[in-house]
This record gives C-alpha cells, sequence and structure tokens, in this order.
C-alpha cells in the first residue's frame, strides 16, 4: 500500500494515499467561528466550501506550522447517516512535512496495543529504519457532532 507520510511533533504518521484526492499547497482558508479550535476553516476549492481539520491541532493541540512542507491533503471522508446509508464530503487535512509517499505492506501494521477512545483515528502501528510510524484512520477522524457541523446540508 502507498501512504503520505507527515508528522505530529517528532512522531511520523501515514495516510492511506488511496483515500487522497489531491495534495495542495497551503491556500487561504475561511474561519468557522463556534467550530472546535482544530477546524482550520473552510477551503474554496472549485467554487465548492471544503471544511478543512487541522491535524496537529486535533492531535497535540497547537496549530500546524505555515511551512513549505506543510501541504493540505483532500480526502474522501465517508459518514454514516442515521439511516445507515454512507455519503462521501470532501475534507481538507493540513499535514505538517506531507512531501513523502512510502509503501508498506498492510500485513506489517499492527495494533498499538494502547486504547485510544478519544482519538480512534490513531490506528495501527509500523516500523522502518528510522522507528515507528502510525496509520491515521480518517473515517475515525470527526466526532459525530462535529460532522453534523460541518457537513451540514450538503450533498457529497
Amino acid at each position: 500500500m502507498l501512504f503520505i507520510q507527515f508528522t505530529l511533533g517528532s512522531d511520523r504518521y501515514l495516510l492511506d494515499s488511496a483515500q487522497i484526492e489531491r495534495m495542495l499547497p497551503l491556500a487561504p482558508l475561511k474561519a468557522l467561528p463556534g467550530a472546535p479550535a482544530w477546524v482550520a476553516g473552510v477551503l474554496d476549492y472549485q467554487g465548492a466550501s471544503v471544511p478543512v481539520i487541522d491535524i496537529a491541532a486535533l492531535a497535540i493541540a497547537r496549530a500546524s506550522r505555515e511551512r513549505l512542507s506543510t501541504r493540505l491533503a483532500l480526502v474522501t471522508y465517508p459518514r454514516r447517516g442515521e439511516d445507515g446509508a454512507t455519503t462521501h464530503h470532501r475534507l481538507g487535512l493540513l499535514l505538517e512535512q506531507a512531501t513523502r509517499t512510502v509503501a508498506f505492506d498492510a500485513a506489517s501494521f499492527s495494533d498499538a496495543g494502547i486504547d485510544t477512545p478519544h482519538a480512534r483515528y490513531l490506528g495501527p502501528l509500523t516500523r522502518d529504519d528510522a522507528g515507528l510510524l502510525q496509520w491515521v484512520r480518517i473515517e475515525h477522524l470527526l466526532p459525530d457532532d462535529v460532522q453534523a457541523l460541518l457537513f451540514a446540508g450538503s450533498d457529497a
């Protein structure tokens, strides 16, 4: 499998590249007053409003640094409705040091051994010569109340 590698502090993380529609440089965002601090704002992308999550603010409680290596990943976020049907929404993710793709066999990942109920997006671990990397599961990033806030009234 192919992954995009990024960092949170000094730790390395991975996103499945199959879930990424496009990688973009940083772009101006419209603020969303009243949203959680880790909701960076809304991106105007090809005439559509796309909510953007700051992964560093979500995970380690500090805003992503504006550097050349900080990227905006456009992903497809699956949202399960009350009727059980899944709809897909475009979501932006701010990622630090997201300039590298890496390949890992899915079988190389193992459970972290720690339950993280407030960070269900933290998936299994794998390793390379530089140490451990953790898979971030896009589908578990947003609590239900934040999904309702960000995707209110959107069709897909």
